[in-house]
């Protein structure tokens, strides 16, 4: 039976776990998810993502950054992004929501949703917002978790391998 377990990585842990989430974000990449980057994409390319990007910001309490166990081994994260302009104090942002290729179907994406639910909550926002390609395999699991279309944009960024642009759904979930 798996085990699924989800942290809110602590800033002294963020260094420990680089290594991992960048592998992590390469597959993910690699495997053609529409998370803002290009292929290939390196671990090197993730770890510099990590570090320059998302853990400074976990450190300066203007983001969180979750990660899933599965069977002891962090297999997906997703960052929710707290710190948005002064008129919309209410609101979060949901960010590269990303589980490894060979843990998928086996409800990592909902326990980071859940849990990711959870800490907006507890952070006191009402609103929660993401975006995702259009017909992605994540876009489901968002509908699942009682998240709502509010709009679809066409040509909304370039596929992985920059062989075709794609569309944007954007979604929402008041809580």
């Amino acid at each position: 039976m798996t085990s699924i377990s989800i942290h809110s990585l602590a800033a002294d842990a963020l260094d420990f776990h680089a290594g991992r989430l960048a592998e992590i974000m390469a597959h993910t990449v690699n495997d053609g998810a529409a998370i803002g980057y290009m292929q290939p994409f390196s671990t090197t390319d993730g770890r510099a993502f990590f570090t320059t990007q998302v853990f400074p910001e976990v450190r300066a309490g203007k983001r969180k950054l979750l990660a899933a166990e599965l069977d002891g081994e962090i297999a997906g994260s997703v960052q929710l992004i707290l710190a948005l302009p002064p008129n919309q104090p209410h609101r979060c942002e949901v960010a590269k929501m990303m589980v490894h290729p060979v843990a998928r179907r086996k409800g990592v994406g909902r326990a980071l949703m859940a849990a990711l639910e959870t800490e907006a909550r507890a952070a006191g926002k009402t609103l929660i917002t993401l975006d995702t390609k259009t017909g992605d395999k994540a876009e489901p699991l968002y509908k699942a978790a009682g998240f709502r279309t509010a709009g679809i944009i066409p040509g909304f960024a370039l596929d992985p391998d920059g062989a075709a642009m794609h569309a944007t759904t954007y979604m929402y979930k008041a809580l």
